[in-house]
């Protein structure tokens, strides 16, 4: 069977530093995560006839893997590498010139094993909205951080506070209530409410790799850094919804080396619409406090429960239009639960694709950047005509009924460059006590 058609494909995490030998029986497709030791390498969905890797493939995606951490990590080398337009490392040395002229397993040795940095400065957020059980996993990843945060703030969306016997039963964690519906209130919610100089956010349906926090702590020690946003891996591959969304929409990316984002990567992109999309997720991103200060607070016409979504990106946005620095570090790990049904799928990428319109047009209004325009009219009907053109020649599995959904949000997000009355609005501002201006 094929992985996108299998009845499940378990995710299965390699360790490159310890394994001799792939125990796989080949029986069955796999999706494998690999790592030298805590330092995650790629992934990879495999066929069973592919299976078990062999010890020439293992010794040969070692090499691969390991060569481009190095290049991407060493300063010496040429690191860091700067985002290209959509949002790849562009590759200055060879393969060959790194393994000739480095040891690798204790180059990769030394990167798996960096000191620790405080983390005491960090305020870890966590939105949530009628999920107690899932919260309940992501709390109990939390709290099981090598190092701990500062603080723990839930902010809870729901109507009537449910999260509340959750949260007490784990003692470090602070609930806060606010029952105004959007994520972008609830976030903004939560940097009020939080004391951190930096500010992590989360997702309800995530759990925490242990490191997570020390891998915040350590991005922001480079005081030129602004945001983070880090990798965040399938939890699970069980259902073909969690499979279409992993494998066939590109879940939320898949590169494995730190990029940097600033206003070289803006510059050349702003013309033709600015990817920011690509600069990661919000189910795993962390601020300094102060660029809330200078750019101003999620804005609340935008996320889940308002527009859709990409008020994450919309926020990048205006960073990097302010000179801010992102750092994509993908050391900084999360596990996402992707949804199991088709029709939660399907309701989930229409609002992915009415928020990404209605961002774009936020993005028109406060910079007048055509780029955005650009995108909305010319960028996304052509990957419609593309993704239907595909559809046709592979049937089924060429487009796997996701293209509807994202046509029916397109024309959703139109609606609002009909309504002049939310166009005037914008993001709500915090100043340096706290209160927003």
């Amino acid at each position: 069977a094929e992985p996108m058609t299998a009845p499940s494909l378990p995710v299965r995490h390699l360790d490159l530093s310890a394994m001799r030998a792939d125990t796989h029986p080949g029986d069955a497709p796999a999706f494998s995560i690999f790592w030298w030791k805590e330092l995650p390498l790629g992934m990879r969905a495999s066929l069973p006839e592919e299976l078990p890797f062999s010890e020439a493939q293992l010794r040969q995606l070692t090499a691969e893997y390991g060569a481009a951490q190095l290049a991407a990590r060493r300063p010496a080398l040429g690191a860091p590498l700067r985002a290209t337009h959509e949002g790849r490392p562009k590759q200055a040395l060879a393969l060959s010139h790194l393994l000739a002229e480095h040891n690798l397993v204790e180059e990769l040795d030394m990167l798996a094993t960096a000191p620790t940095p405080p983390t005491t400065q960090i305020s870890a957020v966590i939105c949530t909205r009628d999920r107690g059980e899932a919260l309940a996993g992501c709390l109990r990843s939390m709290t099981m951080q090598r190092s701990a945060p500062g603080e723990i703030v839930v902010v809870d969306n729901s109507s009537d506070g449910n999260a509340r016997p959750v949260c007490e039963r784990f003692p470090e964690v602070r609930h806060v209530h606010e029952p105004r519906p959007g994520l972008s209130i609830a976030r903004n919610t939560g940097i009020r409410a939080s004391r951190g100089e930096i500010i992590a956010f989360t997702d309800d349906d995530v759990e925490l790799h242990p490191g997570w926090t020390v891998e915040i702590g350590r991005a922001f020690a480079d005081q030129s850094i602004d945001a983070l946003t880090g990798l965040v891996l399938p939890a699970r591959l069980d259902t073909p919804a969690q499979r279409i969304f992993q494998l066939d929409k590109g879940g939320f990316g898949s590169t494995f080396i730190p990029l940097r984002f600033d206003n070289r990567f803006f510059a050349e992109t702003r013309p033709h619409g600015a990817h920011v999309w690509k600069m990661g997720a919000g189910a795993n991103m962390a601020f300094r406090r102060s660029l809330f200060e200078r750019v101003g607070l999620f804005d609340e016409r935008l996320g889940a429960g308002a527009a859709g979504c990409s008020e994450d990106s919309e926020l990048w946005y205006r960073m990097l239009a302010d000179g801010g620095v992102c750092l994509y570090e993908p050391r900084a790990v999360v596990f996402h639960h992707h949804r199991r049904d088709l029709v939660g799928l399907r309701a989930q990428i229409r609002s992915y694709m009415k928020g990404h319109v209605a961002a774009l047009i936020v993005q028109h209004d406060a910079f007048h950047d055509r780029g955005n325009l650009v995108r909305i009219f010319g960028q996304l009907p052509l990957y419609f005509l593309k993704s239907f053109l595909k559809g046709l020649l592979e049937g089924r599995r060429g487009q796997p009924g996701t293209l509807a959904p994202e046509i029916a949000g397109y024309a959703a997000g139109l609606q609002f460059l009909f309504r002049p009355g939310w166009r005037r609005e914008h993001a709500p501002r915090l100043v340096a006590n706290g209160v927003d201006a």
